[in-house]
């Protein structure tokens, strides 16, 4: 397996890397925006492709790299379903995984220092976020904190884990790169409270300034969606009411980018093709499934996803792969199912 930490001393945050294999998929957890570059060199050195870009919860201290990443490399931006991000391409829940290839995250939900905090088990380690720090715990007095939350998201979820686990936070601001469940249990100072109205306690009087960086990080946070205004104008975008008069036409051919498990648990569109996201470059290309099936059928390829990123980005690749026919509904599958689309369960 291929395993990065990487630091930005800016700000205090710690991104990771991560990858089944040299030449395979990789996915990246809380990349900085002012470190993409240098995540871009390291993809290139390692010969990796980034499939997904991962944001544990909205920062207040950096502004994040998902964006920036995801108009360089056409990844995946995944976050908590709580975010007030306005559109990542995947919106994850408690008890969903996150896959790559070789690779599964399990998504843990775990509010206290944000409404929208997650962590990722991943084998023999946990990503925890800003949930729990080495010998510290996230703040909880701000974007929707709550100290009895973080409470039992600590005390019920993470420190359930087996004591072996380690532990890779998002930050650190006095050098410790890793630490484990059983280390935190014993040594965390925060942790050797007798009960949740002692924590509460605690967390009320640490009296903390307000990060730097928070009225720049978090507004510029919460707009990381891909502008999907461009396809409009130029024609190729459905809303979700004109998608739904088109559906079951024999002139239109549906494609689901959704990943399986997005498909099980939201439901699907009648007559659809599925070609998760991740294989549709392969696809467009000459002898590629699609670029085949649009070319004996004749039919328009409308794309679609959760959102509306992911089929914005296939549109983008479709016209650079020479196939001009296409478009994608704005919004995806929860514009649709808002404008009261039916949906295969």
């Amino acid at each position: 397996m291929i395993f990065r930490q990487l630091f930005d001393s800016v700000s205090g945050t710690y991104s990771y890397l991560v990858a089944s294999r040299p030449g395979g998929e990789a996915l990246i957890l809380d990349p900085v925006l002012e470190k993409v570059d240098r995540y871009c060199q390291l993809l290139r050195e390692l010969d990796l492709k980034l499939v997904k870009a991962v944001d544990t919860h909205l920062h207040a201290d950096h502004v994040t790299g998902l964006g920036e990443l995801r108009d360089r490399t056409h990844c995946m931006t995944v976050m908590g379903d709580q975010t007030k991000a306005d559109v990542v391409a995947m919106r994850v829940a408690d008890g969903d995984k996150v896959t790559i290839e070789g690779l599964s995250l399990d998504v843990m939900y775990t509010p206290g220092h944000t409404d929208d905090s997650y962590s990722y088990l991943m084998g023999d380690r946990v990503f925890t976020g800003d949930t729990l720090l080495i010998r510290g715990t996230g703040r909880t007095d701000f974007q929707n904190g709550s100290s009895r939350a973080q409470y039992d998201s600590i005390f019920n979820r993470l420190l359930k884990l087996p004591d072996e686990t380690m532990v890779f936070p998002a930050h650190d601001y006095k050098g410790d790169t890793v630490s484990t469940i059983g280390e935190e249990k014993r040594y965390n100072p925060r942790l050797q409270v007798r009960s949740v109205d002692e924590y509460i306690e605690l967390m009320a009087n640490l009296k903390l300034p307000n990060p730097k960086m928070m009225d720049v990080a978090v507004p510029a946070n919460m707009h990381v969606g891909l502008h999907q205004e461009e396809l409009e104008k130029e024609g190729r975008a459905l809303s979700a009411i004109e998608a739904i008069r088109i559906l079951g036409r024999p002139d239109v051919l549906l494609v689901d980018l959704r990943e399986s498990n997005e498909r099980m648990k939201h439901g699907m569109l009648e007559g659809a093709l599925h070609t998760p996201y991740q294989s549709v470059e392969e696809s467009l290309k000459p002898g590629g499934m699609l670029r085949e099936v649009a070319a004996a059928t004749g039919r328009r390829v409308v794309f679609f996803c959760a959102f509306g990123e992911r089929s914005a980005m296939a549109v983008a690749a479709a016209k650079e792969a020479g196939l001009s026919n296409t478009a994608h509904i704005a919004g995806g599958l929860d514009a649709w199912k808002k404008a009261g689309g039916p949906v295969m369960h």
